[in-house]
């Protein structure tokens, strides 16, 4: 029974849907329950507590639908909160920062890891930590961008403004003299074409830039198959929202790849 039920997937806006279609890539069979807390977004500049509260609170609703296992698409969130949510739920929970932190040594040459996060996972030390269990020799620059959140959730995703943000934020990387890109935030793929060109003009177009989603959906189906929990056949996907289904809808199927027909508003 447990093999059918939904995965549950969070965040605190609509950059989670980069986990999503991520997962739906490499677990075709997983149907997957999605709650963005659009009303709160974004969780970045927000202290700690108030993080754990709110992850708590998206969790509770996830497992009242019977979700078989948490993925956590919020760098935020898993920076400060996941032991928390295990003890506090008694049900697996999946982090997106040890995933990315894997894929940013793999991709590495020099040992000088850039972070591009929310101010809040830059606070944590998240990163560093996670990089440090994969290497001892690789370091990290980690550098708050708390503009892109923003900038991603109201689509503004080409043009100058986003250029120019995206430019103030590579900037410290380059001069730190990384050789690689980490976007620490789930909502930066969506900005990705913007800053991979910042990235590529600053550092250098040998630089590479990580998005984790895809390595965090490596990490959750190597997790079900563990556990004899994949599921077969054609998942689906429901999308909550805590505010502004609307606008979600309207967003939400460019990034998933997809026609979204419904968008749920739930009250946490």
């Amino acid at each position: 029974m447990r093999r059918r039920a939904p995965l549950g997937v969070f965040d605190s806006g609509l950059g989670g849907l980069t986990v999503v279609r991520a997962l739906r890539e490499v677990l075709p069979g997983e149907d997957i329950v999605y709650l963005g807390d659009t009303a709160r977004v974004p969780y970045g500049t927000k202290g700690a507590a108030t993080v754990v509260k709110y992850a708590l609170a998206c969790s509770r609703h996830l497992v009242a639908r019977d979700v078989k296992a948490l993925v956590v698409a919020c760098n935020t969130v898993s920076a400060v909160a996941p032991e928390r949510m295990r003890v506090e739920l008694d049900l697996p929970v999946l982090g997106v920062i040890e995933p990315g932190a894997r894929a940013a040594v793999a991709a590495t040459r020099s040992g000088r890891i850039g972070v591009l996060a929310t101010a809040g996972t830059i606070a944590s030390g998240a990163y560093p930590r996670a990089v440090a269990q994969v290497s001892t020799r690789a370091e990290v620059v980690g550098q708050a961008a708390p503009l892109l959140v923003p900038l991603a959730e109201e689509g503004w995703t080409e043009g100058e403004v986003p250029r120019l943000a995206a430019r103030r934020y590579v900037e410290p990387l380059a001069r730190a003299t990384v050789d690689v890109v980490v976007l620490g935030c789930t909502h930066y793929p969506l900005l990705r074409p913007v800053i991979e060109a910042e990235v590529r003009a600053l550092i250098g177009p040998e630089a590479a830039v990580v998005d984790s989603a895809h390595a965090m959906a490596s990490d959750v189906r190597a997790f079900l198959e563990e556990r004899d929990l994949v599921r077969d056949g054609t998942g689906g996907v429901r999308l909550l929202v805590t505010d502004v289904p609307r606008t979600f809808r309207e967003v939400a199927g460019r990034f998933l790849g997809d026609v979204v027909e419904d968008v749920e508003q739930v009250d946490l």
